[in-house]
């Protein structure tokens, strides 16, 4: 059976987007109803549909308060709805942020606190410490997006610098039961990474963050590196008792993202190799590396045979050194197509499943052994739209780049590479 390979990734695409959607995921861990008041709150890009979910899934009262990304909105009745700014946080978030902490300062132990929470919410929860004003938070996020830090190290300096990350927003609520629904767009789902732990114990100390800001050389304000010289921005942890009423679930992941592409695909006949869900690095480093599994397919039937379509998630960086449009999708998917140079029979899709790859409203790019061949047909070098970290720009240029819009969900980045036998 011929297979139209755009349209193919494109299916495998929307397939790990429409696993992680929350009217599918939340019912089943709704809790019991509580003796006292249901709270909600929440952050991420997913945020808004999940509440709406919890909405259409509960028959008691409940009231709350989520925040969300400009444009990712979802009209609830009972619990209301702020947008703000991601991924650097403006003033709707700081103001959303002191609503939500006052919100829950005053609950008792018969009240349960729901808290929903997806990728972004780091930055839609900006609330600095004492003495760091939004525009030092903006700055310092700034510069941890361009250092080629990964999530793990971003999300460390952010918590350590936060009135309402790293467990302090699960501490205010106490003594009210905490249960957390998360939707993961980390390697590793580690919940201290998913917008940085509001509602979590964290392991990582001041000492922790400042050896990352050394190591990537980022200039703090004054006040940012008295924090955390002085040890007074540290987190609540496990043996903190104000978080011993917390329970976590994680109700949607990469891993079965990736797993929902791979059964399209068998029902289409062709086998699918899920290479892995948390795979980082530099974007570009993983292109050139995940090229020559293929062309090793391609040409020798190994370690798989083609057909076949070998997918990966996770989070990659990107050190920014150009001045181009960029994303970590797209810049792996160019650095792909450079290292395979027209090889035939080898088609990928690289996108960001919350719709945004970058601060750009693309959620990635689609690339076939014809990608170089029309660039340079365009006058457009694929090398230096790669040093210039200009992925956008270079397969907006040759039609390829791939639009879903608000996908109400994030579960990171999804990467499919088919190799057709040729």
């Amino acid at each position: 059976m011929a297979v139209d390979p755009k349209r193919f990734l494109s299916d495998l695409f929307h397939a790990a987007i429409e696993s992680a959607q929350p009217e599918k995921c939340i019912p089943k861990y709704l809790p019991d109803t509580p003796k006292g008041r249901l709270i909600v709150i929440g952050a991420g890009k997913a945020s808004a549909a999940m509440a709406r979910a919890v909405e259409d899934n509960w028959e008691g009262h409940l009231s709350g308060l989520v925040i969300t990304r400009y444009g990712y909105n979802v009209p609830c009745k009972s619990i209301e709805i702020i947008e703000a700014a991601h991924p650097v946080p403006d003033e709707a978030g700081l103001a959303g942020a002191k609503r939500m902490l006052k919100l829950v300062s005053d609950l008792s132990a018969e009240d349960t606190v729901l808290c929903l929470i997806s990728g972004g919410g780091s930055s839609l929860l900006p609330l600095p410490f004492d003495g760091l004003s939004l525009e030092d938070k903006q700055c310092i996020n700034k510069e941890l997006l361009r250092c080629g830090a990964t999530i793990s190290e971003m999300n460390c300096v952010r918590r350590h610098l936060s009135q309402i990350k790293g467990g302090r927003l699960a501490a205010a609520c106490h003594p009210a039961k905490v249960i957390n629904l998360l939707i993961s767009d980390v390697p590793g789902d580690d919940p201290i990474n998913i917008a940085s732990g509001p509602t979590v114990a964290d392991p990582t100390t001041c000492a922790d963050a400042l050896a990352i800001v050394e190591r990537y050389k980022i200039e703090l304000p004054a006040r940012a590196l008295e924090v955390l010289e002085s040890g007074v921005g540290e987190t609540p942890d496990e043996n903190d008792l104000h978080l011993g009423s917390v329970e976590t679930h994680m109700i949607a992941t990469p891993q079965l993202a990736l797993e929902a592409a791979a059964s399209v695909a068998e029902k289409q006949g062709i086998p699918a190799y899920i290479l892995g869900d948390s795979i980082e690095g530099e974007a570009t480093d993983v292109g050139v590396v995940m090229a020559g599994i293929a062309k090793q397919v391609a040409s020798h039937g190994q370690p798989f045979e083609a057909p076949c379509v070998l997918l990966s998630g996770g989070e990659t960086t990107v050190t920014i050194k150009g001045n181009g449009r960029g994303g970590r999708n797209v810049e792996f998917l160019l650095s792909l197509a450079v290292a395979l140079d027209g090889q035939q029979g080898v088609y990928a899709l690289a996108g960001d499943t919350d719709g945004v790859d970058g601060i750009e409203e693309i959620a990635g790019a689609y690339c076939d052994p014809s990608t170089l061949q029309r660039a340079w047909g365009k006058e457009i070098n694929p090398r230096r739209s790669l040093a210039d970290n200009d992925g956008h720009g270079f397969f907006e240029a040759i039609g390829d780049n791939v639009i879903t819009g608000p996908t109400l969900t994030n579960v990171n980045d999804f990467r499919a590479i088919f190799i057709d036998a040729v």
